[in-house]
């Protein structure tokens, strides 16, 4: 690789400040918008007066509930929400009316002229609230009045017999708090009309494909009467693929006033609007046979996932659906619900619903290694799914590494050197999980490609990449980027990249559920394969050589034995116009189809799936209850690291992620509904005194389907840091803490029930 290719792709200018966000934007005569929150958890709304609001000096338009009838959803089976509430409020912060005026100062203070009447309605907010016979139901327009959003329940094998066979079974209950994604840039949206009734949305937005349906239903326009740009964002982490009330308001504000809108959201409004991850109440009972083979899993789950579904179905099924990775499991049952619940709608978050069983799941691994007498890694090793297997679900497994992670992350901490023979307060702890690389099947169930990649060579010798893909700060751009040129063989910094820009890019679904290499990746390949066809063809004809004698190379195409025997490839790209017309070829994918909707889900299945193996080692002050994570060890099988440090920097990321929700971030609720700490200051993330260090560890064997190999690692790794965090804990002191964060208060209590019990 070239060193000037090894670069990120947008690196420097974001160093330097000139990368440009949403909130940079500006536009003459630009209006500036504000919400009007609900104080209540639960209330009907009376009456809506806006008169003081609009006769506020520079305070241009306000629209109510009753403006946007239209309920929309980012899934098709959940369309529940309201850009602003219409009859009712259902969580503390809710939007019910929005102001654009010419200062934000003004918006703000308009927002606060006006005037709701309430009827304050009982809430509800935990697990039993939302279950109990006489409990008010959340959203009471359904057809079945039940605070139950999706309930899953499926078996695998034979389950209670499976049980019976094993020597030891062990049962216990875990518990995984609510967290928010809290990403460096805020939800901002800027809308401005073209006066012919079209508008163009600039967003900061993981989703422009779907952001961009869900904008045509609720303002009831045709889809080529809305363009959606995604500008460089400041993270997302999940928290962005939903359509929010920010850019929902934005576009309708800018059509009514003839101007444009602008939206950003103060630190406190993004805790309310979050979509962040779904706490859960996890039962699991965990079998074994006397020879130490992991046979059977029983599972249950119960998620209060706030006032709307968002993702919430899916959740309910990846709760259960995940359980059997990377293990060869017999029998499995799962049984999950969503519940609606009087708080702040939950979402998806790194490593979506997958993480709160993982650390079920791995924590009573390593119960079950004790009982058995088995050291947990080669308990792990001897339990896994061979690669090019199934699971008992019927989750396809291509390319699986994970031997060779737990292999390399146990060997380079010395963890069979550590286990048990640290001194007290210092303990090793492993866990290990897999995640997918994208859905198989579409959130609107179609035949189309998932993935689409348009790329573009000029006579100059420069290729554009056009890609309906998000970057979010993931490095997918440079991903493109970087498949294209080395196909090409020309330099990187010879590509651009177009994303995100749905009047100018073919669809892209978005960035979720880790499938952006993966897909785009072998969308963008095939296009470039074309394009290398042609101007194959057109070389062979002028070097009188055939095709397959030629390489691409340093910017030609030259003979592989004679490099002297070459051409340039801009001369390459002017050859083949001369017969081919403009170069312009489109690569798409579409995931195989795998297994049958029978025996397997329809949500959970993947191309391809990573696989990860963590050792966490930490320091347990026993008198203050203080966990210190001093480093942790992360081998992650990435298929192929196509930018080994992109790959490494996404896998900080997680880990880092993972030891915040180890040992600091939960969201709370006072008795109201009202958020406990909207805010940075209240709400603890882990700073670079927390942090720990972290030695990546790339394990690169390659996905026979995967773009040049590559499998996916935006998510996968943040999946074992809490359960590695909490068997070292155990090893460390002795205790087993089953409901996270680990925080000091919990230690401590631990600590003093062993003592107490011996």
């Amino acid at each position: 690789m070239n060193p000037a290719d090894s670069k990120k792709l947008d690196g420097l200018e974001k160093i330097q400040g000139r990368a440009q966000f949403t909130d940079d934007l500006t536009r003459p005569g630009m209006l500036h918008g504000a919400f009007h929150r609900s104080p209540h958890a639960h209330a009907r709304i009376l009456r809506i007066d806006v008169t003081a609001a609009l006769a506020m000096h520079g305070v241009k338009a306000v629209l109510i509930g009753t403006d946007l009838p239209i309920a929309y959803g980012v899934l098709p089976v959940a369309q529940d929400e309201h850009a602003l509430a219409l009859d009712t409020v259902r969580f503390v912060g809710e939007e019910v009316a929005a102001v654009a005026a010419t200062t934000r100062e003004a918006a703000l203070a308009a927002a606060r002229a006006i005037v709701v009447e309430y009827e304050v309605l009982p809430a509800v907010l935990s697990v039993e609230d939302a279950l109990a016979e006489t409990a008010p139901i959340v959203h009471n327009e359904r057809r079945k009045k039940t605070n139950i959003l999706r309930k899953v329940r499926r078996e695998y094998g034979e389950v209670d017999e499976g049980l019976e066979r094993c020597e030891v079974v062990l049962e216990d209950t875990y518990y995984y708090p609510g967290s928010t994604h809290v990403p460096l840039e805020t939800h901002t949206s800027l809308a401005e009309p073209d006066g012919h009734g079209r508008v163009v949305l600039h967003t900061s937005t993981q989703i422009p494909h779907h952001l961009h349906i869900a904008l045509a239903r609720v303002l009831q326009a045709r889809l080529q009467d809305i363009r959606v740009i995604k500008p460089h964002v400041g993270a997302g982490y999940g928290g962005k693929s939903d359509p929010f009330a920010t850019e929902i308001c934005a576009a309708a504000l800018a059509l009514r006033t003839g101007r444009p809108v602008k939206f950003i959201l103060d630190r406190e409004e993004v805790f309310y609007a979050h979509r962040g991850r779904h706490p859960a109440h996890m039962r699991i009972k965990l079998g074994a046979t006397s020879d130490g083979t992991l046979t059977t899993c029983d599972f249950s789950a119960h998620s209060p996932g706030g006032a709307y579904a968002s993702y919430g179905v899916v959740t309910a099924y990846y709760f259960g659906v995940f359980l059997p990775l990377p293990y060869r499991l017999e029998n499995l049952r799962f049984e999950t619900s969503r519940l609606y619940t009087n708080h702040p709608p939950c979402g998806p978050k790194r490593g979506h619903g997958a993480i709160q069983p993982r650390f079920a799941l791995e924590v009573q691994v390593d119960r079950l290694a004790e009982a058995l007498g088995q050291r947990p890694d080669i308990f792990r090793l001897g339990n896994l799914a061979p690669p090019m297997s199934e699971t008992c679900n019927g989750l396809r497994i291509t390319s699986s590494a994970m031997g060779t992670c737990i292999e390399e992350a146990t060997q380079a901490s010395g963890f069979a050197g550590k286990h048990n023979q640290l001194p007290h307060g210092h303990g090793v702890g492993l866990a290990t999980s897999a995640y997918m690389c994208g859905a198989a099947h579409p959130i609107h169930a179609n035949a189309l490609p998932q993935s689409s990649v348009c790329v573009s060579a000029d006579r100059s010798g420069r290729v554009a990449i056009f890609s309906g893909t998000a970057d979010i700060g993931q490095g997918s751009n440079h991903m493109l980027a970087s498949l294209v040129s080395r196909t090409l063989g020309i330099p990187l910094r010879d590509c651009t990249v177009l994303e995100a820009d749905t009047d100018l890019t073919p669809v892209d679904l978005g960035a979720y559920s880790s499938r952006v290499t993966f897909m785009a990746g072998n969308a963008a390949l095939e296009a470039s394969n074309k394009l290398c066809a042609v101007l194959l063809e057109a070389a062979s004809t002028k070097l009188a050589m055939e095709s397959e004698a030629l390489v691409f190379q340093d910017g030609r195409i030259a003979s592989a034995t004679d490099p002297d025997c070459s051409l340039a490839f801009s001369e390459a790209i002017a050859l083949a116009e001369q017969t081919h017309g403009t170069l312009t070829f489109t690569g798409s994918y579409t995931p195989p189809r795998i297994g049958s909707r029978f025996k397997r889900e329809s949500v959970g299945p993947s191309p391809a799936y990573s696989f990860t193996a963590q050792v966490a080692e930490v320091e347990v002050d026993t008198q203050t209850g203080f966990v210190h994570v001093k480093r942790i060890w992360c081998a992650h099988d990435c298929g192929k690291a196509i930018h080994p440090g992109i790959v490494e920097g996404q896998i900080e990321g997680s880990v880092y992620m993972g030891v915040g929700e180890a040992l600091l971030e939960e969201q709370s609720f006072h008795p109201s509904g009202l958020h406990r700490s909207p805010s940075i200051l209240e709400y603890k993330i882990p700073t670079i005194h927390e942090t720990p260090e972290i030695i990546s560890i790339l394990v690169e064997e390659g996905d026979p389907e995967g773009p040049l190999g590559a499998k996916e690692v935006g998510e996968g790794p943040q999946l074992p840091t809490v359960p590695a965090i909490a068997n070292a804990i155990y090893d460390a002191c002795g205790i087993r803490l089953t409901e996270a964060p680990f925080t000091p208060e919990r230690v401590l209590k631990a600590l003093e029930k062993l003592e107490k019990t011996g």
